[in-house]
């Protein structure tokens, strides 16, 4: 099993590049993610963001039913001038420290992110490509990128000759202090899937509404592309009330599921096997909370509601892996 949805982090630091806004550090989110990564600032300050990557390549290490994450990058907004835009960024890890990082560890893949509004946008789609990516990252209500804009064509079009799979948050977004949630509407896929871009939903648009709709719905109606595909992650946390059940229902989607975890938030009491009373018992929440690995633990919890692996497609199948992966 490969984990397609696992985060890092990094503040100021080393000239890693790397940084959280301001407004983002002042939030309780802050120092959420700092304990669900289990690292504190002094330590990232002293021995570096690469900390982090490190000790999930550890904790992975230890899983009996995960074998492989994809770490994922992120990029920033982008100005007018096709530049970062640093004072509407919140939360930056550049595709270069992010690679350089993952290269060390054997059961780590690099998951690029580039906004595609940016000058030389294209440029760094071959620069990541050729620095080992296997899929890239959006999220559209951060990074402020509508996925309809027909000015991404030629963006899409090289995504697609390069093999790279595009893993796109879909729903509402609720981890940074300001979202424009309409960017991530299902419905705005249809340009990358119509042009034969490989489409991965994340979350599964399991929560917020566009056009009077719920997000989930929408998403449904693009089962029609055969490019089109679902990650599974965040959908037991405490904030995702019977979102996984409602997305297990749906035979028609079955074959097209991706495991993710969303880590570090399956680290965190948020993804606590006690907010299913109704459909847990007591056992068996008690059983799924003492296991200690936060992959296993998150596949012990979404197998007893419901998840079965031949509803899971093989990642191998549809991430760019790397030929030195080949043996995987």
């Amino acid at each position: 099993m490969i984990d397609i949805h696992c985060h890092t982090a990094g503040i100021e630091e080393g000239g890693s590049g790397c940084f959280v806004s301001q407004r983002l550090r002042r939030s309780f989110r802050y120092r959420f993610f700092l304990k669900a990564f289990d690292v504190t600032e002094q330590e990232l300050l002293s021995e570096g963001n690469g900390l982090i990557i490190q000790r999930i390549s550890q904790a992975l290490a230890r899983s009996q039913r995960v074998f492989a994450a994809v770490i994922l990058a992120m990029d920033g907004v982008v100005s007018n001038d096709g530049e970062l835009d640093t004072a509407r960024t919140e939360m930056y890890l550049p595709n270069e420290f992010v690679a350089g990082e993952v290269r060390r560890y054997p059961n780590l893949l690099f998951g690029a992110s580039i906004n595609p509004l940016r000058r030389d946008a294209l440029r760094r789609l071959e620069q990541v490509a050729d620095d080992g990516a296997v899929l890239l990252k959006w999220l559209p209500p951060i990074q402020h990128i509508d996925p309809a804009d027909r000015r991404l064509v030629p963006f899409y079009l090289r995504l697609k000759e390069l093999g790279l799979p595009l893993l796109s948050h879909t729903g509402s977004e609720h981890s940074f202090t300001h979202s424009r949630n309409e960017l991530g509407d299902p419905e705005r896929l249809r340009l990358p899937l119509s042009l034969g871009v490989t489409v991965i939903a994340a979350h599964a648009a399991g929560s917020g509404r566009n056009q009077g709709e719920s997000n989930f719905d929408r998403l449904y109606r693009l089962q029609e592309y055969h490019n089109f595909y679902v990650d599974i992650s965040a959908l037991t946390q405490l904030n995702r009330p019977g979102q996984l059940r409602r997305l297990l229902q749906c035979r028609e989607l079955h074959g097209r599921l991706l495991y993710g975890s969303d880590m570090p938030l399956v680290n965190s009491i948020i993804a606590t096997p006690f907010a299913f009373p109704l459909r847990l018992s007591l056992l068996q929440m008690l059983e799924i909370s003492r296991i200690h690995n936060p992959w296993d633990r998150d596949l012990a919890l979404k197998e007893a509601l419901g998840l079965r692996m031949e509803m899971l497609v093989d990642a191998r199948c549809i991430l760019k892996m790397p030929p030195t992966r080949d043996s995987w």
